[in-house]
């Protein structure tokens, strides 16, 4: 063992910092199971411990650590021995919240039982363990939407737009937005998806959406469209899919019309943001081809497949890649 000895301040707070990442899952764990228990629900008045731990069914000890470690976070506040949800939390953890995020949340503790798989995925180039609950997913990607469809909408430019296909569209979101603009919008994915969509749909009031389900790798997608968006679906397939699908949407597109790519940023070293770079591993740990993708990749792949004036628009996160299907 070596010998104790002094730091400096820089190799200090450097360990600190290693150490903060390496804890990370600490908090992450702890958001997860307070959401798994409603705790952001019931706290919306002040409760002390013992009595939330009588609402939630739980260990009163066990409770009292956790609602302590919640507030030392910023998700709950306490005074006088009782606990509150916090204004934060309240905005993305309550139900009915104007950016709630619970579905995203849960959907992360589906994604914790498989990133746990890691190591073996690292071993062998592809998942090792699959869990899911496709409505939740469904449901995540409503509420991670939500929080940019109307940016993202105005930057695609809908201007002489009539028809579009929302290809792999999920939970609609995208769709909705684009239906309340007037435009006729079609939304393609896969059946579970479809009968999910079309719950959030009617819940919302939308019209001029017409729904399609299938494999948008295997089936006809629909033809004459003047815009086709495809949003956060090529990080889940291979390059031969992602050429084939190209392909195909091209061939989806009147005389004239563009598409539109959504994805997370990721530079050419692959390495920056950090959200693409860790996104590729999530990948890796659910899908058997898939990753992130740079820019220059996606713009080369459309490039490849026909398209042309291909246009790159960064929004936060993600990136808006544009390209058109020539008139003649």
């Amino acid at each position: 063992m070596k010998r104790g000895y002094s730091m400096t301040k820089k190799a200090l707070e450097q360990v600190m910092e290693f150490r903060r990442m390496m804890s990370g899952f600490w908090v992450s764990r702890l958001i997860l199971t307070a959401n798994n228990f409603n705790i952001f629900n019931h706290l919306t008045v002040p409760r002390s411990a013992l009595a939330a731990a009588k609402i939630l069914k739980t260990d009163g000890r066990a409770t009292e650590i956790v609602l302590d470690a919640l507030t030392a976070i910023g998700l709950l506040r306490k005074a006088a021995g009782k606990y509150r949800t916090s204004p934060m939390a309240a905005n993305f953890l309550v139900d009915d919240a104007p950016y709630y995020q619970g579905d995203m949340v849960r959907h992360a503790d589906t994604l914790w039982k498989n990133w746990s798989a890691l190591d073996e995925s690292l071993k062998k180039g592809k998942p090792t363990r699959k869990a899911e609950n496709y409505r939740v997913f469904i449901n995540a990607m409503n509420n991670n939407a939500s929080l940019r469809v109307r940016d993202v909408v105005n930057a695609l430019d809908l201007k002489g737009v009539r028809s579009a296909l929302d290809l792999g569209g999920g939970p609609g979101t995208y769709s909705r937005e684009m239906a309340g603009r007037g435009v006729d919008v079609t939304l393609f994915d896969l059946p579970d998806a479809i009968a999910i969509a079309r719950k959030i749909t009617k819940n919302a009031g939308a019209r001029n959406i017409r729904f399609m389900a299938g494999d948008f790798l295997k089936n006809p997608i629909g033809t004459g469209y003047d815009l086709v968006f495809i949003s956060q679906v090529l990080h889940s397939l291979s390059e031969r899919e992602i050429l084939s699908l190209l392909r195909k949407s091209r061939a989806s597109l009147a005389p004239g019309g563009k598409i539109v790519i959504q994805e997370f940023s990721l530079d050419n070293e692959r390495t920056s943001p950090v959200q693409g770079a860790l996104f590729a591993v999530n990948m890796l740990v659910n899908t058997d081809a898939g990753r992130s993708y740079t820019a220059r990749e996606i713009k080369g792949w459309l490039a490849k497949t026909g398209f042309s004036g291909v246009k790159e628009k960064r929004m936060n996160e993600t990136v808006l890649i544009t390209a058109g299907k020539k008139k003649t």
